[in-house]
């Protein structure tokens, strides 16, 4: 049977993350906080979005830093304003 959250991004309950997307503090908050469906929505789209609309170089630790906070606010664990970007589908929930 698989886990479930109450996914602060959906807000509501649905299945989580099967481990961690990644370690330490961060990646520990999103396997508690964050559906599998509202993750997907981040990885599998979104941060493609971040990452081309601001043309963020992943080599650089301020522009990898930008795309984390972007994340957080995306996945409404922060109150960070999350930015915009062109043709998004859903917008903070």
């Amino acid at each position: 049977m698989s886990r479930t959250v109450n996914c602060s991004k959906l807000q509501q309950e649905l299945p989580g993350l099967e481990k961690p997307p990644f370690g330490g503090e961060v990646g520990q908050k999103i396997f508690e906080n964050v559906s599998q469906q509202a993750w997907d929505m981040w990885n599998k789209d979104m941060q493609i979005k971040v990452i081309n609309e601001y043309r963020l170089n992943m080599g650089n630790k301020e522009h990898y830093q930008m795309l984390m906070q972007q994340m957080m606010a995306f996945l409404n664990l922060s109150e960070d304003e999350a930015l915009e970007v062109e043709n998004e589908e859903r917008g903070r929930g």
